[in-house]
C-alpha cells in the first residue's frame, strides 16, 4: 500500500500571524496536536507528501481558474504573503515531479486536471507546512481545489478526484502521505471575521470523520455559504481525503473555536483502510 498517512488541520493565516493574541491554554494545546502529527507524519516515512488545499487568489484568479490543479514544480517558494504577516520565513520547497507527473497521467483516467509548473505557495499550504514539515526537507506535491471563484466543482466531483489519487498512489512504488486543509466555518475578510459556527463544524467533522458519503455530498453551497461562511466553501478538500481515504475511518485529536485565527482549528487522523474496487468501481 503506497498511502502511508493521511490527516486534516485548518490552514488560516492568524494561526502563525497572531498567534500571541490566542488564549494560551487553547493555543498550545492545538500546537501540541499538530507537533503530534508532525511526529506521526515522520513515523510513517513518507516519499512525498501530497497537500489539497485551497489557495485565496495568490496564483489563480478568474482569468483563469482551474477547478483542479496539480503541481508538477521541481521546486516551490512560499510564503506568497509578507513575511511579518505571517511570522512565516520565506522559502524554497522542494517538489516530487517524476512522482507528480505519474500521479497525474494516473489520475486522467477518472478526472480532467491542470498541472503547474510554477506555483507560490500562500498561507493555505505554508501554514500546515511551517507545523508539519518545518525544515521543508519532504518534497511537497500541492493540489488546489477552487473553493474561491465560483462555479465551484461540485462535491461529487471533489470525491471522485480524491479516490482518483488514491489509486494513482496505490499503484506507485513510492510512499505517499496525503493531508487535506482547510476552514471549516469561518468568514475571512468579511465583518463578521472571528466569527465559528461550532454546532455545524463537529456535525461535519462527525461525517468526515465516519466517512458518510451520502451525507457529506448533500451538502449545498447555499447552505454552507449560510451557515458557515464563504470560507466554509474549502469542505471540498476534506471532501476529497474522504474519497482518498473511502472505507476508512479517522480519529479527531483537536477542535476548538479560536476566534482570533478566524476559524474552528482542526486536527485529525485518518485510519487507511484498503480502497475497494478499480476503475470499474469508481466509474
Amino acid at each position: 500500500m503506497s498511502l502511508v498517512f493521511a490527516g486534516a488541520c485548518s490552514h488560516a493565516p492568524g494561526i502563525t500571524g497572531r498567534a500571541h493574541r490566542a488564549d494560551p491554554a487553547v493555543r498550545d494545546r492545538f500546537y501540541a496536536n499538530l507537533d503530534r502529527m508532525r511526529l506521526a507524519l515522520e513515523a510513517a516515512r513518507p516519499d512525498a507528501l501530497v497537500v489539497i488545499a485551497a489557495e485565496h487568489f495568490a496564483n489563480f484568479f478568474m482569468n483563469n481558474m482551474p477547478s483542479l490543479c496539480v503541481g508538477m514544480g521541481e521546486s516551490y517558494e512560499g510564503p506568497i504573503e509578507d513575511e511579518e504577516w505571517l511570522r512565516i520565513e520565506r522559502g524554497r520547497i522542494p517538489g516530487a515531479p517524476d512522482l507528480s507527473q505519474r500521479l497525474i497521467t494516473e489520475m486522467m483516467h477518472e478526472v480532467d486536471l491542470a498541472y503547474a509548473q510554477e506555483w507560490k505557495f500562500d498561507h493555505g499550504i505554508m501554514v500546515p507546512l511551517h507545523f508539519l514539515t518545518p525544515q521543508y526537507t519532504l518534497p511537497i506535491i500541492p493540489v488546489n481545489i477552487n473553493c474561491q471563484g465560483p462555479p465551484l466543482i461540485p462535491l461529487e466531483r471533489c470525491w471522485a478526484f480524491g479516490r482518483a489519487l488514491r489509486q494513482a498512489c496505490d499503484r506507485a512504488p513510492e510512499r505517499i502521505a496525503v493531508i487535506a486543509t482547510g476552514g471549516i466555518s469561518h468568514w475571512p475578510a468579511t465583518p463578521d471575521s472571528g466569527k465559528i459556527n461550532e454546532p455545524w463544524d463537529r456535525a461535519f467533522l462527525d461525517k468526515f470523520l465516519n466517512n458518510r458519503r451520502a451525507e457529506l455530498l448533500a451538502y449545498t453551497d447555499e447552505a454552507t455559504y449560510r451557515e458557515a461562511g464563504q470560507g466554509g466553501l474549502e469542505i471540498r478538500t476534506f471532501i476529497a481525503l474522504a474519497g482518498c481515504t473511502e472505507g476508512s475511518r479517522g480519529e479527531l485529536w483537536f477542535y476548538a473555536p479560536i476566534p482570533i485565527f478566524a476559524v474552528g482549528c482542526t486536527v485529525a487522523v485518518i485510519d487507511i483502510a484498503p480502497l475497494a474496487g478499480g476503475r470499474a468501481a469508481a466509474a
